[in-house]
């Protein structure tokens, strides 16, 4: 049976996973329950080894072709952890845990994940081996490093790596995907600012660190602006503004700023971090205080390889019959980057329609898009690794 028919069959199925997963999200790497229901779904499926605490609390599941003539193995990966938001979204199925929510639809990428486990369990119809790979902490804790620290390619042997993530404001079902750098690397700012505390009504007595403060917010302003080629594409936020004080009328000793550097490719990463540190250090030493400015390497820019975007295009049109190949690349960050570092690949995205974005307290996953989704992730292993004649 073609595979989009067959999807469209386990449909009720899928959606039915992704809304227990919805129901019941979790954070990070604590994914326990999530875990395991994956696992025992795989182990229903039949697949033929299943191992959890991968990563610490990732999943893999493999399953072997009918055939195993040219050795080749591909993992498939989708993500499990949810966000800290409070859901707006008034669903009968909404989070049962109070600010706790899947608002990037993880729980459908999961979901999908499962789908084509099931399918091709099912079917067999590939020579060689498939490893499905489920994913914590993708939101900011580094998840996909952790899976290959702990082994992931080596014992397995995987040869290519295929992602997948959902897209509002793209047709439900439809595909876009670019070759090369498709999402930024990211990487965090710390910066404290210290000075003198005291009164407000006496800042003649006092070094104000929040004064300071708010100058190297807006010099940061420079640091792309005027230190990147215009050509180039990069990113500075500075998101928090904390001191130490709650009162009105207290200027505090410190303050401390954080944010985010954003680039596509390394180059501008290290001039950004440069120039991240010398506007700090120089803004703070012309008014008097003093600065620590801590930058932690993020999640590389995820860059996807020539030859396997081509396969997922391939399979993308297989399933929706047109692709987007030219989308412009985005500036958040993805942790499947750390997997792409370590074998060729390619990440693609799958539209959810006209929903509010990721991130969002009322955005959900739309169910529409299970066939779609499930379907590629089935047929880049039957391309990848087309059934022995």
């Amino acid at each position: 049976m073609p595979v989009k028919n067959r999807f469209a069959e386990l449909l009720p199925e899928i959606t039915a996973w992704r809304r227990e997963f919805h129901e019941n999200p979790e954070l990070l790497y604590e994914v326990h329950r999530t875990a395991g229901r994956v696992a025992e779904l795989l182990r229903g499926f039949g697949v033929d080894e299943v191992v959890e605490g991968i990563g610490r609390t990732g999943v893999v599941g493999v399953i072997e072709g009918r055939t195993d003539t040219n050795g080749r193995v591909i993992g498939l990966r989708a993500d499990m952890d949810a966000l800290p938001i409070r859901e707006a979204t008034g669903l009968d199925y909404a989070s049962k845990t109070p600010g706790v929510m899947h608002a990037c639809g993880h729980d459908g990428h999961t979901a999908m994940l499962l789908g084509a486990a099931k399918y091709l369990a099912e079917t067999r119809n590939f020579d060689g081996k498939v490893v499905v790979i489920f994913q914590p902490a993708e939101e900011g804790g580094a998840g996909g490093r952790a899976m290959v620290e702990d082994g992931l390619v080596d014992r397995w042997g995987i040869q290519e790596f295929y992602g997948m993530h959902n897209m509002p404001g793209f047709p439900v079902g439809s595909f876009a995907i670019r070759e090369g750098a498709m999402m930024a690397g990211m990487d965090e700012i710390n910066i404290t600012v210290r000075g003198r505390g005291g009164h407000a009504a006496k800042p003649h007595e006092t070094i104000d660190p929040l004064v300071c403060a708010a100058q190297i917010i807006v010099a940061m302003q420079t640091v792309v602006s005027r230190n990147l080629d215009p050509l180039k594409s990069g990113v500075v936020s500075i998101c928090v503004c904390k001191t130490d004080s709650t009162a009105r009328n207290v200027i505090s000793d410190a303050v401390r700023l954080e944010g985010t550097i954003r680039s596509l490719d390394e180059e501008s990463r290290r001039l950004m971090h440069d120039a991240v540190r010398r506007v700090a250090e120089g803004t703070a030493a012309a008014m008097g205080c003093t600065v620590e400015v801590d930058l932690v390497e993020g999640y590389p820019v995820t860059v996807n390889h020539p030859k396997e975007t081509q396969h997922a295009i391939e399979a993308a049109k297989a399933v929706a019959g047109e692709v987007d190949t030219g989308m412009e690349p985005m500036m958040g960050a993805e942790d499947f980057s750390f997997m792409l570092l370590e074998r060729p690949g390619a990440y693609i995205f799958v539209g959810n329609g006209d929903t509010a974005m990721v991130h969002h307290p009322k955005y959900n996953f739309d169910d529409n898009a299970i066939p779609a989704g499930a379907s590629w992730f089935a047929e880049m292993a039957e391309r990848r690794m087309p059934a022995a004649a």
